[in-house]
Formats: C-alpha cells, sequence, structure tokens
C-alpha cells in the first residue's frame, strides 16, 4: 500500500487500528508489517486525551495520520497513529521486512522474533524518536 493521505486515518481509533493490521510501516530505510496494534478512544481512562488536550498530548488533536510520539515509564519512545481527533493507534509489534540488519543494530539482537514484539522494541529497531 503506498502512503494513505490523512482521509484514510480519520476514523475511529477501533476501526483504524483493524485496517492497520497488514499494513507495512516504513521509517526510513527500515519496514515490517503491522501485526499488533492497541486502540485508544477519547472515552478511555487510559487514553493520553482522556482529560483533554495538552501539551503533552497536543499530537492527539492533530492531523489524522500524524505520529504521537510519547516516552513511557522515561525508557521507551512508544509510536502512535493519529485517528480520529482525540484518538490514537499505539503500534505494537511488527514483522520485519526491511532494514533487518539495521534493526539488529539498533536493538543489539540476532533474534529476528524479538526485533519489533514490543512498542517499545519496535520504536528503537525502527529509530522512532520524540522529533
Amino acid at each position: 500500500m503506498s502512503s494513505p493521505d490523512a482521509a484514510w486515518f480519520a476514523r475511529p481509533a477501533p476501526e483504524l487500528a483493524r485496517r492497520l493490521l497488514g499494513c507495512e510501516l516504513a521509517i526510513g530505510n527500515v519496514a515490517g508489517v503491522i501485526v499488533e496494534c492497541e486502540a485508544y478512544t477519547r472515552d478511555d481512562p487510559a487514553s493520553h486525551s482522556f482529560r483533554g488536550r495538552t501539551a503533552q498530548n497536543a499530537a492527539m488533536f492533530g492531523p489524522s495520520g500524524c505520529a504521537y510520539v510519547y516516552r513511557s515509564y522515561g525508557i521507551h519512545w512508544m509510536l502512535n497513529l493519529v485517528a480520529q481527533e482525540g484518538e490514537a493507534v499505539l503500534v505494537r509489534a511488527l514483522e520485519p521486512t526491511r532494514g533487518i540488519d539495521e534493526m539488529r543494530r539498533r536493538r543489539g539482537v540476532e533474534t529476528l522474533a524479538q526485533l519489533c514484539s514490543g512498542p517499545g522494541k519496535l520504536a528503537q529497531a525502527l529509530g522512532v524518536e520524540r522529533a
């Protein structure tokens, strides 16, 4: 699938999460097929948007399709894709397809199954940071 436009992402997060499964996510020369994700809606107390817009979660209220990146427990970067306003999908796991040697270097592991098997690992393998 080519890069979808913002309108493709502008839907409820649970629907977007289902549509993202099987899509390839590419950042630079590394990529993988999305095999696990998690939807967050505005009425979910676990969602960063539950209490409204803040400087920290402003990306969740921005254009659909944008990345919302934050640090979990001050350790791991988390990559979310913005759905409709105030909703996002956390990309939890990928099946690596391209740039595997680069992912291995970034993660410091050889086993393919361990490269992107969790949201923090995935972000590290893809080189995702706040910027």
